[in-house]
């Protein structure tokens, strides 16, 4: 995804809150909501070499190493704190606890593969649907993260949605220019006791 994991409204808090560019082709999407899926496949985006779709509660370990690998700089609330939480058993309830969704984090897999590599999808922030996107350090520098997030921005606009909103810590520089690339500008800057965050947003 770049040198460092995306930051957004939905920060990773331990227990987490309740869940015109270019054309599809341009952006290789292959295939937009695939229907007729059952069970944890209930909501599938496919891309030119992605699969989004809804965790598993078999993949918390993959949940549990991004808490892991989150920069030392992002809040300590967003980092597994010195008595082990977010739990692997803590992780694996939420997956159980969540909800299809518009506004929902999905796991991203490679066609190539069949680990989750990280998630994409909506969260509600305070400015209304954000963005929000984190990779495992293995995956990033591959354009990943830019692909996913043009499958949920088209996922977005035929839900209904007509804007999207992003925030991402000034240090992000990786995550920025993802988010550059999406059609994301800045229009806020919120000064914070963990640092700058950039409000983001573009119409859909």
């Amino acid at each position: 995804m770049g040198r460092c994991a995306h930051e957004h409204r939905y920060d990773g808090s331990w227990p987490p809150p309740d869940a015109t560019g270019a054309s599809p082709s341009d952006r290789g999407m292959v295939a937009g909501v695939a229907g007729g899926a059952t069970g944890d496949d209930r909501v599938v985006l496919e891309t030119e070499r992605l699969l989004l779709r809804p965790w598993r509660v078999e993949e918390a370990s993959v949940r549990r190493e991004l808490w892991i690998e989150r920069d030392p700089r992002v809040p300590p609330h967003r980092r597994i704190d010195a008595d082990g939480h977010p739990t692997l058993a803590e992780l694996e309830e939420a997956i159980r606890a969540d909800e299809p969704s518009s506004l929902q984090l999905l796991a991203v897999e490679l066609k190539a593969g069949s680990d989750p590599i990280g998630y994409c999808g909506l969260v509600q922030g305070a400015h209304g649907p954000e963005l929000a996107f984190e990779l495992l350090r293995r995956s990033w520098g591959q354009g990943y993260a830019t692909e996913a997030s043009w499958a949920v921005l088209d996922r977005a606009r035929s839900a209904g949605h007509e804007r999207l909103w992003a925030s991402v810590w000034d240090w992000n520089t990786a995550s920025r220019r993802v988010l550059a690339k999406v059609g994301f500008i800045e229009t806020a800057r919120e000064e914070t006791v963990h640092g700058t965050n950039l409000v983001m947003t573009r119409p859909l």
